[in-house]
């Protein structure tokens, strides 16, 4: 029996644990103390079966008042159980959320190191299941499932001498029936495992579906999408019914095979032992002992097929969880990376080409120079890579050819922190997080003094809403800052680049977005952000970027023209000057 366990466990339990050390090391004192009190819990079950021999033998058959004390033993016993089996779930849950606490604040900062590709590819709901819900269920059943086991384990084991010591005839059948009904755990892994990895992203599906319906709620509600958001939920929540099944039909049968197995032993035990009975080769003590013992190690396995199924489920969450942490982002720094202290020259494009699909490539042999306090315009159609053109920069993403230099050192030859320490990104729509103004600009800055944070306000022109709002830069902004309008969210997010004070500025397309009256205000904003920096703008309205030290226009994912306002306006057949025109008429 202890070697079929083992074959069933032994894969995944040893390494899922190993693995594990490292989360468990700080708290092992409890753990241990947790699992040493599984010992006897598991083995009073033997004792209060072996109690019931003495007690038949000469109570029932002598007809002796001896043994009055057996009941009170039993319900000690019994007592003392229930006392450390609390004892030992208080400790494991307390164990098991420290650790579970541990893991996801390694995998929060996991996450918060994975580059733009990861986010591009996977959903809200991907990441709340990986990493929240996959931790719960892999560190909730760690120590449980461990306690499960040391505690299953000591019990069978004593239980089983208990049985030897009665009957060794008796015993071999048992022993022989268990390990018959153990037998089909054996394949319950390899037959759950895709359902239990589709049931995850199905699952994922579902939490999407609820952070869609919440921060699209306006979307939905303007064009009527009820209908159709509640028929996409409804199909998914079909798909998770679907696969919820799939694992019944897979499973559920073995909890009533284990049934009927065990039933098959009680009878052959009873069967067997009414003639050892008769035949005075064991007592009538040794029999309901033996029963007794048999009941008690049998009665778990009935249910055990559904445990088991929970055990594997949550090793394979603790599995994924692994993975996230074995996890490499495609974006890391080298050994020994350099620290960019200051931009001295010349931000440089050498023959960049970039794709963010294999054999689509999106920039194709870019080559530009951006000199100290230059102020460049990227301009051109739409999907035509000027944003990816700029996110090459801060090192959102890596260059598939070529290489982008500062100074003359490729960028991938500094420390992502020195890099991006450098440089300030002012979004289309920017994101605030929940809390205050005065929180989301000082995130530029953390230790910005407070005249910093007022001069930062003012040049922003955050200081013309302020005004109207109760507790100034004190006001809360909501989740995403929903309380604020388009042109407030856009010089909150100016404030903050303001008090970053990087000596490279980006302005991702920042006053597309807006109405005129917002766009004036916000780019008299980003003028005084601009001043004394190098400054990459990409813009939409041609009108905003007419004074700029070079307009670079990007169609296709290749510049096809270079120039100022003047020069390239100059040429009648130009791009630009064919865009520049449409947007006046």
């Amino acid at each position: 029996m202890l070697k079929l366990f083992t074959k069933i466990n032994n894969t995944h339990f040893v390494h899922n644990y190993r693995e594990m050390w490292p989360y468990i090391r700080p708290y092992w004192g409890r753990a241990l103390a947790a699992v040493l009190l599984t010992i006897p819990v598991g083995a009073m079950d033997a004792v209060i079966a072996w109690a019931l021999k003495p007690y038949m033998d000469v109570m029932m058959i002598e007809k002796s008042a001896n043994t009055l004390w057996i009941p009170l033993l039993i319900v000690l016993f019994s007592a003392i159980q229930g006392i450390f089996t609390f004892t030992a779930s208080y400790m494991n849950s307390w164990v098991g959320n420290r650790i579970a606490g541990d893991v996801k604040i390694k995998l929060f900062e996991k996450l918060m190191k994975f580059d733009a590709f990861y986010f591009d590819s996977t959903t809200s709901g991907n990441v709340m299941m990986r990493f929240n819900k996959d931790v719960d269920a892999a560190c909730s059943g760690l120590l449980s499932n461990l306690k499960q086991f040391t505690t299953r384990f000591f019990s069978s084991v004593s239980l089983v001498i208990v049985l030897f010591y009665n009957s060794w005839q008796l015993a071999l059948i048992a022993v022989i029936v268990l390990a018959g009904a153990l037998y089909p755990l054996t394949r319950v892994r390899s037959r759950i495992k895709d359902i239990n990895q589709k049931t995850v992203f199905t699952n994922a599906e579902v939490v999407t579906h609820y952070n869609e319906a919440f921060g699209g709620h306006k979307v939905i509600a303007s064009y009527n999408l009820y209908d159709y958001e509640n028929q996409n939920f409804d199909n998914t929540l079909k798909r998770v019914f679907k696969l919820g099944m799939k694992m019944i039909q897979r499973t559920g049968m073995l909890s009533p095979l284990m049934h009927f197995m065990v039933s098959l032993g009680i009878a052959l035990v009873i069967w067997y032992g009414s003639y050892l009975i008769i035949s005075k080769q064991i007592t009538a003590g040794n029999f309901v002992s033996f029963v007794a013992a048999l009941i008690l190690l049998y009665n778990p396995i009935k249910s055990i097929g559904n445990s088991f199924n929970n055990v594997q489920i949550a090793f394979m969450a603790m599995e994924r969880v692994f993975e996230l942490l074995h996890m490499t982002p495609k974006i890391f720094d080298k050994d020994n990376a350099k620290e960019i202290s200051e931009i001295k020259d010349v931000i440089e494009y050498k023959d960049v080409s970039f794709e963010y699909v294999e054999g689509k490539p999106v920039l194709q042999h870019i080559n530009l120079r951006i000199h100290k306090g230059e102020t460049v315009a990227l301009v051109g159609n739409s999907g035509g890579g000027k944003t990816t053109l700029v996110n090459l920069l801060p090192r959102f993403y890596d260059v598939k050819e070529g290489a982008v230099l500062i100074d003359g050192e490729d960028i991938r030859n500094y420390s992502l922190h020195s890099l991006r320490d450098k440089i300030s990104v002012v979004f289309q729509d920017n994101f605030l997080f929940d809390g205050t103004i005065r929180e989301n600009i000082m995130l530029g800055n953390m230790s910005a003094s407070e005249d910093d944070l007022q001069r930062a306000v003012e040049c922003a022109y955050v200081t013309e809403f302020l005004k109207d709002l109760p507790k100034g830069l004190d006001t809360p902004i909501g989740e995403r800052g929903v309380l604020l309008s388009g042109g407030q969210k856009q010089r909150v997010a100016i404030a903050r680049a303001f008090i970053k004070n990087a000596p490279i500025v980006i302005l991702d397309e920042a006053t597309s977005a807006l109405d005129n009256q917002s766009e004036a205000v916000v780019q008299k904003a980003i003028d005084n952000l601009m001043k004394d920096r190098t400054v990459i703008v990409i813009a939409h309205r041609l009108s905003t970027v007419r004074h700029a030290d070079k307009i670079v226009v990007v169609n296709y994912g290749k510049i096809v023209e270079m120039g100022s306002h003047t020069e390239l306006i100059g040429n009648r057949d130009s791009i630009y000057t064919a865009l520049y025109q449409a947007q006046l008429k």
